[in-house]
């Protein structure tokens, strides 16, 4: 992707997403879960090469996707009689310290895809012991070809339960002040977000 492109409308070069911190910062938040082996589809027909060992446990998945019927997702948007629902298995378990969900949702800017994960939220505190499995509409019916092992399926990030208190107010003198004051320097010093007001990000720790 790059930094620039020409702009007709503006008749030279302007800033791309790319220069956009909150832009990537959606698309490197959280967690992703990603195909474990690769999947071919031809003529709607959905296959795998996958030499997976017998598992451990007896109830865990083997094929790296199933299936929903359309009729479970009518009434919603996302319901067509020819649609395919496809259902992604998981082959982790998350478990979160008690009072944090596990908010699950379709990989941020990723609209090269043909599925859409559906958005969900898990209490991965409490339901831990199994997989989550990551329902997701197939939204190119004419698609050919590989989803290669490590697409990413679906974007993950701990929420809290605890609701926040929320204050809804009208400006005061200060406020009004500080509004133009910061909306003045955005447009005269470019990157103003990204050199004086973006967070650094840390990298999760793990085991």
């Amino acid at each position: 992707m790059p930094s620039t492109a020409y702009s007709d409308t503006h008749g030279g070069d302007i800033r791309t997403v790319k220069q956009c911190p909150p832009f990537v910062d959606a698309m490197t938040h959280g967690f992703v879960f990603t195909l474990p082996c690769d999947v071919r589809v031809h003529n709607g027909m959905f296959s795998w090469d996958w030499d997976l060992p017998q598992p451990a446990a007896r109830m865990h998945p083997r094929a790296p996707l199933s299936f929903h019927v359309p009729a479970q997702v009518e009434g919603t948007p996302f319901h067509a009689d020819d649609r395919v629902v496809v259902k992604f298995n998981s082959f982790w378990t998350v478990e979160l310290p008690d009072g944090w969900s596990l908010f699950a949702m379709p990989t941020a800017n990723r609209q090269d895809l043909p599925f859409q994960a559906l958005s969900g939220l898990v209490d991965a505190d409490r339901y831990h012991d199994v997989g989550i499995l990551f329902p997701a509409i197939w939204t190119q019916p004419d698609f050919e070809g590989v989803l290669a092992r490590g697409t990413p399926v679906v974007q993950c990030f701990p929420v809290q339960r605890e609701p926040l208190e929320y204050v809804f107010e009208a400006f005061d003198a200060d406020e009004t002040a500080a509004y133009d004051a910061l909306g003045r320097r955005l447009l005269d010093d470019k990157g103003i977000y990204r050199k004086q007001y973006r967070a650094p990000r840390l990298r999760p720790s793990g085991k």
